[in-house]
């Protein structure tokens, strides 16, 4: 009796499997677009940051998946509209702490406060080995939120630079000229009192 009452029933429906798909999804996506991003940066520090959770991201997308078909089940495909958007923004000219910024990386991020992932665990029915799975991907997330907030930082803190112009301008080659023809003019006096004055 009591062997009974401890088995999962496969063919019936997860109530967690909503749940379990959003994320592969999402996961996935976001593996796209930071990956994207990683590859145009000229940050060594930046892309060292993105290339790790870019890693987690796609790891958590295929492993959320594998899990949905370990459950009798298939991964339901739902076409995200921004994500278009987003691998624009994180493959553009824009600087990094604007993708940052643009792609909403730290919307989850509350400190100690409660976030999120807090409620993934209200739903007691969870399998052990979701609940592992679900366990491993919060944690990592909570320690990406905490990456790209250092990463945020130290971005905000370094000063503005702009561009070196890769040519002179007009009015800095008038002034070089300007000076060239004045040393010329000092070098030339400095050698007419130096030469000797002959007498009759």
């Amino acid at each position: 009796m009591w062997s009974e009452i401890g088995k999962i029933n496969m063919t019936d429906k997860p109530t967690y499997l909503g749940l379990l798909n959003a994320v592969a999804l999402a996961e996935s996506h976001a593996h796209e677009y930071l990956s994207a991003w990683a590859e145009v940066t000229t940050d060594p520090d930046v892309r060292a940051v993105l290339t790790t959770i870019a890693a987690r991201e796609g790891e958590h997308g295929m492993s959320f998946a594998k899990r949905i078909n370990e459950l009798g089940f298939e991964l339901r495909e739902d076409e995200d509209p921004n994500h278009g958007k987003k691998m624009d923004m994180a493959r553009s000219d824009r600087s990094d702490l604007e993708k940052l910024e643009a792609l909403g990386l730290l919307q989850f991020r509350t400190e100690d406060s409660p976030d999120i992932f807090d409620g993934m665990f209200r739903d007691h029915s969870i399998d052990i080995r979701t609940g592992e799975l679900l366990g491993r991907y919060i944690a990592e997330e909570r320690d990406t939120l905490r990456r790209l907030t250092a990463c945020r930082d130290a971005l905000a803190c370094r000063p503005a630079t702009s561009s070196p112009p890769t040519e002179p301008s007009p009015a800095l080659e008038d002034k070089i000229d300007a000076l060239t023809r004045a040393v010329d003019e000092l070098r030339q006096i400095v050698c007419a009192q130096a030469m000797p004055t002959g007498g009759p």
